[in-house]
């Protein structure tokens, strides 16, 4: 891999084992020759957004550099969903994984049929901030930090579920 972006990913999912479910997601990702994890915030559990009535998520952020330009990220990110059997019946509905391309390094904006970014939402998102505050404080989007974004979040009901360093490394074959 020769050229590569930093880019941030939000995952969750409230189906199953939704932090087992995150792990094999990002050491999918890892296993990659084009794609490195380079960082994970800690789990956060958090109340459903958008459609309320149903299981709270587990949500997570991280780092990953990649020599992958934004589609082919996506693109790929979409594999794994649909490798691990993700199902999208309605708009921010239960799920077993979901992965987001939230924001490219170099990137302040991108938009395609596919893809946008920085991710519509994401700086009204706690489930989002929250966890990605941990990893990238300093990361600016539309024109402020992560931090200063996090700080303006309704942060209600957000709690750690995991904050140990590696949980995404503790099951399966990551390569270091």
């Amino acid at each position: 891999m020769t050229i590569r972006y930093r880019t941030w990913l939000g995952l969750g999912g409230n189906i199953g084992d939704p932090t087992q479910s995150m792990a094999d997601a990002l050491q999918a990702l890892h296993r990659r020759d084009d794609t490195r994890v380079a960082t994970v915030s800690p789990v956060y559990r958090t109340p459903p957004w958008g459609k309320t009535d149903q299981a709270w998520f587990h949500n997570a952020c991280a780092q990953v550099e990649t020599s992958m330009l934004p589609e082919e990220l996506l693109a790929a990110c979409l594999d794994i969903e649909k490798e691990m059997k993700r199902e999208r019946i309605e708009r921010w509905g239960p799920r077993i994984i979901d992965i987001d391309v939230l924001t490219y390094e170099g990137m302040e904006s991108f938009d395609s049929q596919s893809l946008t970014l920085p991710h519509p939402r994401m700086t009204e998102r706690a489930f989002v901030l929250v966890p990605l505050n941990d990893i990238a404080p300093d990361l600016v989007v539309n024109g402020k930090s992560i931090a200063d974004w996090a700080a303006l979040c309704d942060r209600s009901g957000i709690e750690k579920a995991r904050d140990d360093a590696g949980w995404w490394l503790e099951t399966g074959s990551g390569k270091s």
